[in-house]
């Protein structure tokens, strides 16, 4: 059983549908590398504040950025 690696393309990707299926509008998704905190991962919305993530790499900081964009649709959903 090999695990398939996602590449951060891939992760992107499904942090946008995940947002633009529950948000509706998106402006982007994407992620840089800060020269004080590390890599942050960042949703910028139309209508809403913006959610950012860190991590000490790429992937760590769109898992993260992915997490709590999870919980806050968890959320939403419990209402």
């Amino acid at each position: 059983m090999s695990k398939e690696i996602k590449t951060l393309d891939q992760r992107i990707e499904r942090i946008y549908r995940m947002a633009k299926e529950h948000f509706g509008e998106v402006r982007f998704v994407g992620i840089k590398l800060h020269t004080k905190i590390g890599w942050v991962a960042k949703i910028q919305f139309d209508e809403f504040e913006s959610l950012v993530a860190e991590g000490e790499n790429a992937e760590v900081a769109l898992k993260n950025l992915r997490k709590r964009l999870k919980k806050i649709i968890d959320r939403y959903n419990m209402v």
